[in-house]
């Protein structure tokens, strides 16, 4: 009979589950023909690993302990990460709110610091996008994080979509008020060189904040997948604020710092014949003169025509609020794409500068003999 030698107790139950089966009944094995035919023989089993259901519902139940604490923990940082954006937002808000009531009121604002300079900022045409104050765009965007935050933390589905869909919204609102921020920075280091404006950093501080923070909340993988609609969120800001802005006038440097207001010149010299009907025939064509109250040259030309006569013409102010930092020509002038004053467009041709009356009635096509004959 076959020797067995070195299992233990553990290796005989497995060597019982994982041996074939026993031989049928009736199978006597001799002792004499196994010792004639095959010697003792010292079998050395190695550990034997069998499938058991043991190994893994311990593997599954630690699992199971030790998932909530991680989700937990992770559910906690999303938690005060909205908590964070929430509370930055609504700062946001009440800023807005303050700049936006003292913009619709007229008022002066308070500035801690940077004195006047700071409602010079805040009260010049840099502070309106396409005709809304700049102050209610920012109050709705904060508006917006705000409540988009506070939802999320609640985990209730931000606006009815989903959480993941919610932090990216998050995301694309954040990426543009960073990118807006970073632009006004631009113009208040440019158009207002040596003026400090507290609001505007405190809004710049406030956005950036927001932006990393949600960059955090999202992970790198997914801003991976995002980053080229962040990139064209950011250009689309920026495009849309160059296009609001684009008729912003660069003063002269004498009146680069000069709170200038608008005024008027009395034209002394008395209209001759000739540019009375010079000037009707200019307004019949529709010529225009397009010029500046500071400008000396508008006003010699106007001298040119005389009291009567300069009534006559199409003269359009470009800067009929006055000039101070940060001042912009209307609409008109800047749609005509001006280089310097006065300009003169008569029948789609522009002429810069002083233009004496015999030049413009000739390219005009004005004939005042054929008139008095």
């Amino acid at each position: 009979m076959a020797t067995i030698i070195g299992l233990s107790a553990s290796q005989s139950q497995i060597l019982s589950r994982c041996s074939p089966p026993l031989p049928p009944p009736g199978f006597v094995s001799s002792p004499a023909r196994f010792k004639k035919e095959a010697p003792v023989r010292r079998v050395l089993v190695p550990p034997l690993k069998c499938t058991s259901s043991g190994p893994t519902q311990n593997t599954e139940s630690e699992a199971q302990t030790t998932s909530p604490s991680s989700s937990s923990a992770s559910l906690d940082s999303r938690n005060s990460m909205y908590n964070w954006s929430a509370g930055l937002g609504a700062i946001g808000l009440v800023e807005t709110a303050y700049l936006t009531y003292l913009k619709l009121s007229d008022s002066d604002a308070f500035c801690p610091l940077g004195g006047g300079s700071c409602g010079d900022v805040l009260n010049s045409d840099f502070a309106v996008i396409f005709g809304v104050p700049l102050p209610l765009v920012g109050l709705v965007a904060y508006g917006f994080v705000t409540a988009l935050s506070l939802q999320l933390s609640a985990k209730s589905s931000p606006f009815g979509i989903s959480e993941s869909y919610g932090r990216l919204l998050l995301l694309g609102s954040t990426t543009s008020m960073a990118a807006a921020s970073a632009y006004f920075l631009y113009i208040l280091s440019t158009q207002f060189a040596g003026a400090s404006c507290s609001y505007c950093l405190m809004s710049a501080l406030l956005s950036f904040s927001l932006f990393f923070i949600s960059l955090k909340d999202v992970g790198l993988q997914e801003i991976q997948k995002v980053v080229g609609l962040q990139i064209c969120i950011a250009s689309l800001v920026v495009a849309t604020l160059s296009a609001s802005y684009s008729t912003t006038l660069s003063v002269p440097s004498s009146l680069a710092n000069v709170d200038l207001p608008y005024y008027t010149t009395e034209i002394r010299t008395k209209s001759s014949p000739f540019a009375l009907s010079l000037a009707k025939h200019l307004h019949s064509i529709g010529a225009k003169m397009y010029g500046a109250f500071w400008c000396s040259h508008c006003l010699e030309q106007k001298q040119m025509f005389g009291r009567e006569a300069s009534k006559l013409l199409d003269y359009v102010e470009c800067f009929p609020d006055g000039v101070k930092t940060g001042t912009k020509m209307v609409k008109a002038c800047a749609d005509a794409k001006l280089e310097g004053f006065p300009t003169w467009i008569i029948n789609g041709q522009v002429l810069n500068g002083e233009v004496e009356l015999k030049e413009l009635a000739e390219i005009s096509g004005f004939n005042f003999n054929e008139l008095v004959n």
